[in-house]
């Protein structure tokens, strides 16, 4: 089960990699770095593309993040208490953002 899922999620990552973006670029975010002592952390990277295969614009737009790249100021400590990225990155609808899983968003 677990197989074919990997399988048909590979399948439509291949697809929609292929098509055209609509409404603008569906790429990667990369969070630049501005908090003093954070220097040696890489910056955290968004899966843009991966999480509009599942969601629409509006769950996070204009309400959690503005439209605009870079307008939304994120931090650990506004995920830490469920704002951005932390709405859903809570450990119950996805993955939650603690020391464990520091390298899934911040990756070079």
């Amino acid at each position: 089960m677990i197989r074919t899922a990997c399988t048909l999620a590979t399948a439509l990552l291949l697809a929609l990699s292929a098509a055209p973006a609509v409404g603008g670029d569906l790429g990667d975010v990369k969070f630049a770095r501005d908090a003093p002592g954070t220097e040696a952390i890489p910056p955290a990277v968004f899966p843009h593309s991966m999480h509009r295969i599942s969601y629409k614009c509006a769950a996070c737009h204009n309400g959690l993040f503005e439209m605009k790249a870079g307008s939304t100021k994120v931090t650990m400590d506004a995920i830490q208490d469920g704002k951005s990225c932390g709405t859903c990155h809570n450990g119950k609808l996805a993955f939650a953002s603690t020391f464990a899983t520091c390298a899934r968003c911040h990756r070079e």
